[in-house]
């Protein structure tokens, strides 16, 4: 068995959420699901843009029909498929007609995360492009239900992407590296 095999895409997710995404705080409403078990990780086995798209649509439906309590949120790691950011990128527009075309707009949204994420406008080696470099591709589907409560009780939502610019500035990318604990499938 060679070592790719042996890797667990989830497992490395939730390493990453764990480390990364709680450890640093980089969003502060993500402990609460996940201490409380709510958040879905589906690994999809998608080969091609259209069956991704096909899965996204049956998570969506999903989530729209499971209380909160038992899912609050659902993170779809697709390692086989979008692994170009430019390709995965514009397949975002997909993404978000699929949440239209299920009349899920105000209901559900799809946020995005990528190994080789990269704001408009900042360098390919930037580190504030670690806020959303996660181990694999992955959509992250969520309520907006949710995400107006977690915003609503934060004093000012705002100045979480400026902290989270600023803790990676002070961590960089070695450190964002030795955070994650330097394995293979580390974003």
């Amino acid at each position: 068995m060679n070592d790719e095999a042996a890797i667990d895409p989830i497992a490395v997710t939730r390493n990453w959420v764990e480390k990364a995404v709680i450890g640093l705080n980089l969003c502060p409403f993500a402990k609460a699901v996940y201490v409380k078990q709510q958040v879905r990780f589906v690994l999809s086995d998608a080969s091609t843009p259209e069956a991704l798209l096909e899965q996204l649509a049956e998570e969506l439906v999903l989530l729209r029909d499971t209380p909160a309590e038992q899912i609050d949120t659902t993170l779809i790691i697709h390692p086989e498929v979008l692994e170009d950011f430019l390709d995965y990128n514009d397949f975002l527009e997909n993404a978000d007609a699929a949440v239209e075309a299920l009349d899920l707009q105000g209901i559900l949204q799809v946020a995005s995360f990528h190994p080789q994420y990269q704001f408009a406008g900042a360098a390919p080696d930037d580190v504030s492009n670690y806020t959303n470099r996660s181990p694999y591709p992955t959509l992250h589907l969520l309520r907006e239900d949710s995400v107006e409560r977690a915003v609503a009780a934060f004093p000012d939502p705002d100045v979480i992407v400026e902290r989270n610019i600023a803790t990676l500035d002070k961590l960089g990318v070695e450190g964002w590296h030795r955070v994650l604990g330097g394995g293979e499938g580390n974003a």
